[in-house]
Parts: C-alpha cells; sequence; structure tokens
C-alpha cells in the first residue's frame, strides 16, 4: 500500500506545526517552499484537515496555520485513513467481479487493512515528531523567512 499524495502532505503539514517555537504563524507558502510541494495542492490539503477540526486556519494578513489540539490527539491510523478517504482495499462491486460472494481475498484484505490501522493508532503525532524528526522540523523553522 502507498499513501497517495494527498495524506503525505497532510502528514507533513501537521508535522511541519508540531514545532511551538515560533512568534509568526506558519503560512501555506512557507509550507510549500519547505517541501518543494505544489501550493495549490497544499491549499486542498488545508482546507480538508481545516474542514475535520485539525487545523485552525486565519486568512489575510498575519493569518497562518496552527494545529487545532494537542500532539497525542491525532492518531495516525485514524488521520491516515481520513486522508486517504479508505474503507476497504477492494470494492467487488464496482466493477462487478464474477467470484463476487464465492471469495475470501476481500475478508483477508479487510482484516489486514484493519491489523494497519490497529497498529498505526498505537503511534500518534507527538510519536512520529520525536527525535531525530523533531529536530529536523525546528531546523526548517529556522531557514530564512518566506516573503
Amino acid at each position: 500500500m502507498q499513501l497517495t499524495q494527498f495524506t503525505d502532505l497532510g502528514l507533513r503539514v501537521l508535522m511541519y506545526l508540531s514545532h511551538q517555537g515560533r512568534d509568526t504563524p506558519v503560512t501555506i507558502a512557507e509550507v510549500a517552499e519547505r517541501f518543494t510541494a505544489s501550493r495549490h495542492h497544499l491549499v486542498k490539503v488545508v482546507h480538508f484537515m481545516g474542514q475535520q477540526g485539525w487545523l485552525v486556519t486565519t486568512r489575510g494578513k498575519g493569518g497562518g496555520l496552527a494545529l487545532a489540539h494537542p500532539l497525542n490527539h491525532y492518531r495516525l491510523g485514524a488521520t491516515i485513513r481520513v486522508l486517504e478517504r479508505l474503507n476497504e482495499l477492494i470494492d467487488c462491486g464496482d466493477p462487478p467481479c464474477t467470484l463476487q460472494g464465492r471469495c475470501h481475498l476481500k475478508s483477508i484484505l479487510d482484516e489486514a487493512m484493519e491489523a494497519l490501522f490497529e497498529r498505526l493508532d498505537r503511534y500518534t503525532l507527538a510519536d512520529a515528531v520525536g527525535a531525530p524528526t523533531g529536530q529536523a522540523i525546528e531546523m526548517l523553522h529556522r531557514l530564512r523567512p518566506v516573503l
């Protein structure tokens, strides 16, 4: 299983926003530059995460992005499941499969996917930004400001 670019960017945004030691708000332009990402794509990701209640977004001059909750609130499995909009790995009805109802593959894949997300839910954003990741994120914040 490979995560979509949408999920990858979403996780990077959450990780970047985990750094608390700064006086100025984080902007979409800054995140796009730091991760060499499309600003247009990043706007979609940030908008979606704002709708989920994960981010606080402020528009206009002096506006920016911030996490809406403490780091331990963001369970990785639940976060990835929502970002991926993933409920099942295969849909036996679209396109219709001639084995539907007589095949065990779907139940095996569903069980494996549940196990993956259960395992990921043992970890939070706080775990993901532990050393050395947190130090790398702090270094990204120290780069020259984006104008």
